[in-house]
């Protein structure tokens, strides 16, 4: 499912226009960006928790040239399923 197809299930589902729906979607993606780019973690009982983790620097190995290389330490976003939604799954 591509964004278009999401607007259009939330506008469904909700009773929205497909505009309403897009800037719901769109305020709601600026939110957990912004709330994670502070360090916060987002929870979402029932579906699930985005959270902030810290990638430690490591040395890695270019494939091509078998050259260890330097790889730096980032932040990377993480997401956890939450209950409701793995029974869902399965």
């Amino acid at each position: 499912m591509n964004k278009t197809e999401l607007v259009e299930k939330i506008a469904a589902g909700a009773g929205l226009s497909k505009a309403d729906s897009k800037k719901a979607l769109d305020a709601t993606v600026a939110a957990i960006k912004n709330a994670l780019a502070a360090g916060d973690k987002i929870a979402l009982v029932g579906f699930g928790t985005f959270s902030v983790s810290e990638r430690p620097a490591r040395e890695g190995i270019n494939p091509a040239t078998k050259q260890k290389i330097s790889i730096a330490a980032k932040k990377v976003a993480k997401f956890k399923a939450g209950a409701e939604l793995v029974d869902a799954l399965n």
